[in-house]
């Protein structure tokens, strides 16, 4: 999407294909599993850029007890006295686990940052240890893929207002979100800073450009399992078994017991 901005994706082709893609994330589920692989995706961009919908549509068929999505609230008091990285460690999977974060670590080269949740000293410490922290986790075998979802301000802000008006989607805005209008241009510093020290061969920043939220899903998507070598693992055969004669049971009655009203009926 270099250049002018590409014509939105319509609908029913968005649809074909991202069924098409989540199915091909099926089977790298199953790979994963089967092979015992470990790995962790970082969705990371600004907010209202389109991170939620798409880990949800990453995550939408696949096992929960295989993929897990990781969205950590702000730190305890006795979190804060840990190694930064410490609270992050005990949710990297396991053999035959997907972890999807949904925002990470990176918390201290924005947010942290640009709010001042964090000191100078403390900041400048994390850029220097994340390279080596990453360098680690792909040492020890864990295949990492860290995506950042960029979104213009002009569009950040149309969705902003939509969430506003928006009943279901009203508690995706806060405070903090509305902060990032007013420090635009801090974040986009910070987000410059960020990639020059964590930019690194052994697990380098792919940009998703999220203007248009069809397109990012599906490019997304695309990219990672384009960086994977996962193959089709066969499903194991399955035959129902016939169902056996009846014994006699009877079902009790039904006012025996409370059922849910018939909501739809009256619709």
């Amino acid at each position: 999407m270099s250049g002018e901005q590409a014509a939105t994706l319509p609908r029913k082709t968005y649809e074909k294909e991202l069924l098409r893609l989540q199915t091909e994330l099926v089977k790298l589920q199953e790979w994963v599993r089967a092979e015992g692989a470990r790995l962790v995706v970082v969705f990371e961009g600004r907010d209202a850029a389109g991170k939620g919908g798409t880990i949800k549509r990453v995550a939408e068929h696949l096992n929960p007890r295989v993929a897990r999505i990781v969205a950590l609230p702000k730190p305890t008091e006795r979190e804060r006295t840990q190694w930064y990285f410490q609270r992050y460690v005990e949710h990297l999977p396991a053999a035959g686990e997907i972890v999807l974060f949904d925002r990470s670590w990176y918390n201290r080269a924005g947010v942290e940052h640009v709010m001042g949740f964090c000191t100078k000293e403390e900041h400048q410490l994390f850029l220097r240890q994340c390279p080596i922290f990453e360098r680690m986790l792909v040492e020890d075998g864990i295949l990492l893929r860290k995506y950042w979802f960029s979104v213009s301000d002009e569009v950040q802000e149309e969705r902003f207002r939509r969430r506003l008006t928006d009943p279901t989607r009203r508690w995706k805005l806060s405070p903090m979100d509305l902060e990032s209008i007013t420090r635009w241009e801090a974040y986009s510093r910070a987000k410059d800073e960020m990639l020059v020290h964590t930019d690194i061969a052994e697990a380098p920043w792919y940009v998703v450009e999220s203007d248009d939220k069809r397109r990012a899903r599906l490019n997304m998507i695309a990219h990672l399992l384009s960086t994977v070598p996962y193959r089709e693992v066969p499903p194991p055969v399955l035959d129902l078994p016939p169902r056996p004669p009846s014994t006699g049971y009877v079902r009790p009655p039904r006012d025996l017991q409370t059922y849910v009203p018939d909501h739809a009926a009256g619709l």
